[in-house]
């Protein structure tokens, strides 16, 4: 290798070195964050600019800014923003119903702003949400979307299934962000307008029972009803759930052992209006939905299939929900109050009816006699055991020889 002729550098020039310059090897180390404070030694300014314009020194604090403003920051935003339970904004945001939101909030799974939230906990629109760290983004208040789907029997309403069954979330389009929560459900067997939505808020709204939702089904039943099985109907039945009762319930004709029936009811009990024909001893053979409130099954939309409705729509229910929370809000304690009485009372007869069930079956059973035997039992040969010789200690089979 040959040697290079030294050449000065030209004025105004940096000089170009791989080595240090002098005295550079002899300034302080920086010291560490706990060696800081348990010195507590102050820097002379020399050491202080030393420290600073070291490749070593990667600053003091994990924040870029601080946290004591942003905090003060976020309170005065929160006093001025409105807010809402944590839960109802996570399931705002497609995430899942109120439910699985508070076992998830329980269980610790959900953060806001970092610090782990707890039920009860109260969110505003700047609020970072996280579950299992992963952020959840929620979108501007704006109108929900709202599907309707004609589903067909041998479909489950849910995501999962152990028995691998088809699943009608398998038919909706993907989203980029949230899910499809399903407004209420539709047994296996029953066919008919099934409801999905974004939004958590609006599918509870949608069931819950202080709204009276009406939902109309077309019911082909094994024979026909009479005058009294209709107007018991009509009148009210008792369930193990409490009563229940159609508000229409209109013969539409038939042929052969097949007849159609038309019913309205305001509830979604689990199979209600199967349950309610079987109280009255007639067996349903088809259930089809075929109106959910506001939206009728379209003829138009063959079964499998889905349609969207529209945002005008969409607000149009929305602001008639809001009409008839206002109407029904001085109302709505008393009949959640009401309601809740009349299901303890049916509950609290169903099991006095298991019990007596069960003790006139303890009743008819053998009874037991002194010798430890049962009463008009029998052994093998048919005969009852007090009146023969009992045989059922004999063993049937031969001991074998050992060889």
């Amino acid at each position: 290798m040959k040697n290079r002729p030294f050449r000065p550098p030209l004025s105004g020039q940096k000089k170009r070195t791989p080595f240090r310059r002098p005295g550079e090897h002899n300034l302080p180390r920086p010291e560490g964050r706990r060696s800081r404070e348990a010195g507590n030694r102050s820097l002379s300014p020399s050491e202080a600019m030393s420290l600073l314009t070291s490749e070593d020194f990667h600053g003091y604090s994990d924040r870029p800014f601080a946290k004591e403003m942003v905090d003060r920051l976020r309170k005065r935003q929160t006093e001025d923003l409105s807010t809402e339970k944590l839960q109802k904004a996570l399931a705002d945001a497609g995430v899942g119903s109120r439910r699985e939101m508070e076992r998830l909030i329980e269980a610790g799974h959900v953060t806001v702003n970092g610090a782990t939230a707890k039920l009860g906990d109260r969110v505003t629109a700047e609020d970072i949400l996280r579950i299992d760290g992963r952020q959840i983004r929620r979108e501007a208040t704006g109108t929900p979307r709202v599907l309707m789907y004609h589903k067909v029997a041998g479909e489950i309403v849910s995501r999962d299934d152990p028995e691998g069954r088809p699943t009608v979330f398998a038919r909706l389009p993907r989203l980029s962000q949230g899910r499809w929560i399903a407004v209420g459900r539709l047994d296996f067997n029953t066919e008919g307008l099934l409801l999905f939505t974004t939004s958590g808020e609006l599918a509870n709204r949608l069931m819950h029972p202080r709204y009276e939702i009406e939902r109309e089904y077309a019911v082909r039943v094994i024979g026909e009803l009479d005058a009294e099985a209709m107007l018991k109907l009509q009148q009210g039945v008792e369930l193990e759930d409490g009563p229940a009762k159609f508000d229409l319930l209109q013969d539409e004709g038939g042929t052969g052992t097949n007849h159609w029936y038309r019913v309205r009811i305001r509830e979604g009990r689990n199979r209600e209006v199967r349950r309610m024909f079987e109280a009255v001893g007639v067996t349903v053979s088809r259930l089809i939905r075929v109106r959910y409130g506001a939206v009728s099954l379209p003829k138009s939309l063959p079964r499998g299939k889905r349609m969207e409705l529209t945002p005008e729509e969409v607000r149009a229910w929305i602001a008639e929900l809001d009409a008839i929370e206002k109407r029904i809000a001085p109302t709505a304690k008393a009949k959640a109050e009401a309601a809740k009485t009349r299901k303890e009372e049916a509950r609290a007869k169903a099991r006095a009816e298991g019990r007596t069930a069960r003790g006139s079956e303890k009743a008819e059973a053998p009874r037991r006699a002194k010798d430890g035997r049962f009463r008009d039992a029998s052994d093998r040969t048919g005969v009852p055991v007090h009146e023969a010789r009992d045989l059922s200690d004999r063993p049937t089979q031969r001991k074998r020889e050992r060889r």
